[in-house]
């Protein structure tokens, strides 16, 4: 299912990469598994979805396993095993854990306005108590050009705002593309470039969270923590989303403002 290979290569470049430990692996899933994965995703307009819809995200997310077709859930499954965390925690130099709830995780899909401001993301699982060590993102939409925006944005970190600084890195969401990337050393991310996309085009990708015992500095945050863009800076309405999306007795009042 998953071409270990490609992983194990991808990998090697992990550790040290700017501006926050990440690699990109091309090829991640076979070829006939990233189509049927691909074609397993519900419609855009499906009432399943969650919709993240306010100033600074727009997306709609999906993590029930229940309502995920076969291949999905095998994928997820893999993602899960020991054949894979055995290499990321290699690759981390630390123990991981499974997040078998998938908070925050599943099924994401991006259409037409579809945006992510830059974000760090929660740091300590709501449940678990767990410190959340590594993304994995998986994009799996054939139909995606360039043109069409959605690139991953990797910020630097500006200590002096405790705020994203320079833009580092963009990574296009290619057909069958993973990134990988450390969540705790102020990993700034999100899109760089908003979705612009013809009827019919989507941004869809898996996502899968890693979990360590909590470091002693650990960060307590309970929900993503959101920038402005530069353009957003002095909105007031923008900053209120921010402040409301950021705490956790608050957040759920932020996700559908614009609704």
């Amino acid at each position: 299912m998953i071409r270990y290979d490609n992983l194990k290569e991808s990998l090697k470049t992990f550790s040290g990469a700017k501006p926050f430990d990440h690699c990109i692996v091309d090829g991640f899933f076979e070829d006939d598994v990233a189509k049927a994965l691909e074609s397993e995703f519900p419609d855009y307009e499906s009432q399943d979805w969650f919709f993240y819809n306010n100033s600074i995200e727009h997306k709609k997310a999906l993590n029930s396993w229940e309502r995920f077709p076969q291949m999905t859930y095998k994928a997820f499954s893999t993602l899960q095993s020991e054949a894979v965390t055995d290499l990321l925690a290699d690759a981390l130099g630390d123990n991981i854990y499974v997040d078998h709830g998938l908070n925050g995780g599943g099924w994401h899909m991006h259409g037409e306005g579809g945006n992510l401001n830059p974000h760090v993301d929660y740091s300590i699982h709501p449940k678990l108590g767990l410190e959340r060590v590594l993304n994995i993102i998986v994009y799996l939409s054939s139909g995606l050009k360039e043109e069409h925006g959605g690139h991953l944005g990797l910020w630097g970190h500006d200590a002096e705002r405790q705020a994203p600084g320079e833009l580092i890195a963009e990574v296009p969401p290619v057909f069958n593309r993973a990134i990988l990337f450390n969540t705790t050393q102020n990993s700034w991310h999100g899109m760089s470039r908003q979705m612009s996309v013809p009827e019919g085009v989507y941004r869809k990708s898996l996502a899968i969270y890693y979990l360590r015992d909590p470091a002693p500095a650990a960060v307590q945050r309970g929900r993503a923590l959101f920038a402005p863009r530069e353009e957003q800076r002095d909105d007031a309405e923008v900053l209120e989303t921010i402040k409301l999306r950021s705490d956790v007795s608050t957040s759920s009042s932020a996700y559908r403002r614009n609704t």
